[in-house]
């Protein structure tokens, strides 16, 4: 018999995963679905905020030398700036790693920029009399001034040049689904149970005009960015320089980063127009959520076929199975999204007093948050490449279902009796006794009509009516869509 006295070997005993080059993510967004969210790291990674801190510096420094704001300093030649912004432009991982080391010597990660961009501008203006130049770097600035410009040049470049582009493609695909099945008939379900026929097209349609109009509030988000010192007085520009019209400086430098220029301020940027457009788009991600959860439970019902992509598993046990796995996905990283932009919108618009910190590791989490939401409308996008209508299973459902047509005849009858057409008495309590909690067939409908008594042209409009033919203005309303 074997021993039991040794020590089972465990996970506990395997080797050390993170001691593995190159580093394993600890995250799925920068492992599994890292090639879905690359675009982001352009815009939302830690190197693309030294990136963008780098840009805001070297735009500050030539704002301050074009506008001559400091008596008696000359202004940059066009090489300088030139050679100023092709260290933006040519930022990489040279000087990331070089950067990355001066921070673990300052502890401070602007003011390792500072220190960076000094180097560079003693390479780029050599001759002795321009050593002054490098302290108009960072320049009456705290670093609140370059985090919440550099923060708002990420977050506006990521929202339009990766964000909406993605968003908007899927709207459209939702919106040329609809308009190639506006004419299909569909049974609805109100509570889950048979109600009022409508199309497939009209109700994809409905979604993607609900999506649309959260694309249009994200496209129309503002920006705002400050440049006003500590607690935001301009107190150290006016002694440094009291002839200058600061405010002026301060607003034109910002809009000329593209951005919106906050005139109030504390030492921070208040990052109300964060919370705004956070909000905006997890309204965005909370409509399609809804849009999954109607998509995954026609497939269900056999409205939707998934056919395209055979070639994946399924199910490790159940060979016929193709599961709406991309439109589960979607629903778990839309949670996860709107989980991080709530709390982003929640947490940043506070701040004790005129500073804390709060917000500096806050908003080191929004590249996940819209990385969650792109990995989801990939994922949603997917899916509906995948699907078929299936018109046949519809409209055996529809078939299956004559009483909805109840609503459709008491409603006339209504009308009638309105109008003084005798015997049109309790149409409502009429149909219920002939329609609720039991199936009926044309024939029950049809016997039942005849035997109202109704005018010789409703009667036959009514008795020709059919489930698939009850769908109202369904078709023509998906013209709304743009």
């Amino acid at each position: 018999m074997p021993s039991t006295d040794a020590a089972p070997r465990g996970l506990s005993a395997a080797q050390r995963l993170a001691d593995l080059e190159p580093p394993i993510a600890l995250g799925a967004l920068d492992g599994r679905y890292r090639g879905v969210v690359a675009p982001l790291v352009d815009h939302l990674s830690e190197p693309a905020l030294n990136r963008a801190r780098t840009h805001v510096e070297v735009e500050w420094l030539i704002h301050l030398t074009d506008r001559e704001v400091v008596p008696g300093v000359r202004r940059l030649t066009d090489d300088e700036k030139a050679g100023l912004r092709a260290v933006v432009t040519d930022f990489g991982g040279p000087e990331i790693d070089e950067m990355a080391a001066t921070e673990r010597v300052t502890q401070h990660d602007v003011k390792a920029v500072e220190y960076f961009l000094k180097a560079r501008l003693r390479d780029i203006a050599p001759a002795p009399e321009d050593a002054g130049l490098a302290e108009l770097i960072h320049f009456c600035c705290t670093s609140e001034d370059i985090n919440n410009l550099s923060y708002a040049v990420m977050v506006k470049g990521a929202v339009h040049e990766v964000w909406l582009p993605r968003a908007s493609s899927l709207v459209e695909k939702l919106t040329t689904m609809a308009r190639e099945l506006a004419d299909i008939p569909l049974l609805a379900h109100t509570h889950g149970q048979p109600a009022t026929p409508t199309t497939m097209g009209k109700e994809l349609a409905v979604l993607a005009w609900r999506l649309r109009r959260q694309l249009a509030r994200v496209e129309d988000a503002e920006f705002l960015g400050k440049l006003n010192g500590a607690t935001g007085t301009y107190g150290a520009h006016l002694a440094a320089v009291p002839g200058a019209d600061w405010q002026d400086v301060s607003r034109t430098f910002v809009e000329h980063l593209g951005l919106t220029w906050n005139p109030l301020t504390t030492q921070i940027e208040s990052h109300d127009w964060q919370a705004e457009l956070y909000a905006d788009v997890a309204r965005f991600n909370r409509v399609l959520h809804n849009m999954c959860t109607d998509v995954w439970s026609y497939i269900s019902m056999g409205y939707f076929a998934q056919v395209r992509g055979q070639g994946t598993v399924g199910s490790s046990t159940m060979p016929h199975k193709v599961n709406p796995i991309r439109f589960e996905n979607a629903e778990a990283n839309l949670e996860v999204s709107n989980a991080l932009l709530d709390v982003l919108s929640a947490t940043l618009v506070q701040s004790r007093l005129q500073r804390d910190l709060t917000d500096s590791s806050m908003q080191r989490n929004i590249g996940s948050a819209f990385g969650h939401s792109l990995l989801a409308i990939d994922n949603a996008h997917r899916g509906l490449d995948g699907l078929d209508a299936v018109p046949a299973t519809m409209a055996a459902d529809l078939d299956a279902n004559w009483e909805v047509l109840g609503e459709a005849v008491q409603s006339a009858m209504r009308a009638l009796g309105a109008q003084g057409v005798p015997g049109m008495e309790e149409p409502y309590e009429r149909l219920k006794e002939l329609t609720r909690g039991r199936r009926i067939g044309q024939e029950d409908l049809v016997e039942f009509v005849h035997g109202l008594g109704l005018p010789a042209e409703v009667e036959a409009r009514l008795a020709a009516l059919t489930p698939p033919s009850y769908v109202g203005l369904a078709p023509e309303l998906v013209r709304h869509l743009p």
